[in-house]
């Protein structure tokens, strides 16, 4: 589950449970949004768990390259 996911049942459970004043067939909205909301905080605490482990810093030494001085010699005829 991600981020997106628990975000929105944490929305609609809190609509269910805050919002709505209802009762359809003998079904509580209360506690089916209370548990909408507790499977969104879940989801984000296992969703932060899940990329805290796959989100480690690697880091690499690479060896210093070995500059070597090249020097060029040139001829130069004399201005005429």
């Amino acid at each position: 589950m991600g981020i997106g996911t628990s975000i929105f049942l944490l929305a609609v459970g809190a609509i269910l449970t805050f919002a709505i004043d209802a009762s359809i067939g003998g079904l509580d909205l209360d506690v089916v949004g209370w548990i909408l909301m507790a499977a969104g905080v879940l989801g984000l605490i296992m969703t932060t768990l899940v990329w805290g482990r796959r989100r480690q810093v690697v880091s690499t030494v690479e060896e210093p390259v070995e500059y070597r001085r090249v020097e060029e010699r040139r001829d130069v005829a004399p201005p005429l």
